[in-house]
């Protein structure tokens, strides 16, 4: 049994279904340590590579770890966007024009090295102390400053609705927005419908523990 001591990384990849936060709030009833926290949150509906913060010691260097790439495998669904650019939002639009596989991989070299996001509304980032989701949800809508992120996109598969691609990117890059992107330059509309973090810094899915054992207590 670990003892509440205990200091360190914890690398658990998070199942769908379950919030960051949750997380937190389980493995501090596990673990009996009140200071946790994590390298990096992941949507509900998401999956993959959490760093975990044991410990105070831990939790401070947590700027360091936020700061690092990151790399995930998206599956995007053309043919439709959300408000919230994935599959937990309400539909917004979208067409039943087929984007061939060259109009797929002209968009995608597009979308390598330095590139312009504008950080969605349906977002935990704060405007003036306010997460915008908050503000979203609440039907307000409010300016965000555009940034510069880095990537690097390779597509895995495609079989229309269906487009996988594979992102290693910068911190603080949004996949959805990605998405969304995507589907406007294809002339079709699209959104997130799954999204697995491989690798966060030099850490590993291969490297992490099932979140599911984490709920489940075995």
């Amino acid at each position: 049994m670990i003892q509440s001591s205990a200091e360190g990384l914890l690398l658990v990849n998070k199942p769908a279904g379950k919030t960051a936060f949750s997380l937190v709030g389980r493995l501090r009833k596990l673990l009996n340590i009140a200071k946790i926290g994590h390298a990096g949150t992941l949507d509900p509906f998401a999956t993959g590579v959490m760093v975990m913060l044991i410990g105070k010691k831990y939790t401070k260097l947590s700027d360091k770890f936020l700061n690092a790439d990151k790399e995930y495998i998206a599956d995007l669904f053309l043919g439709q966007a959300t408000d919230t650019f994935d599959t937990e939002g309400k539909a917004t639009g979208g067409t039943q024009y087929m984007p061939t596989s060259q109009e797929i991989e002209a968009m995608i070299a597009k979308f390598q090295g330095k590139i312009t996001q504008t950080p969605p509304m349906f977002s935990a980032k704060k405007i003036a102390g306010k997460k915008l989701y908050e503000l979203a949800r609440q039907g307000v809508t409010v300016e965000r400053t555009p940034r510069e992120v880095t990537v690097n996109t390779q597509l895995m598969h495609y079989e229309y609705p269906l487009l996988r691609i594979q992102v290693a990117c910068s911190k603080g890059t949004y996949i959805r927005a990605m998405a969304d992107d995507m589907g406007h330059m294809l002339g079709c509309g699209a959104h997130l419908s799954a999204l697995k973090r491989t690798r966060s810094g030099s850490y590993n899915l291969a490297d992490c523990l099932e979140g599911e054992k984490l709920f489940s207590g075995r």
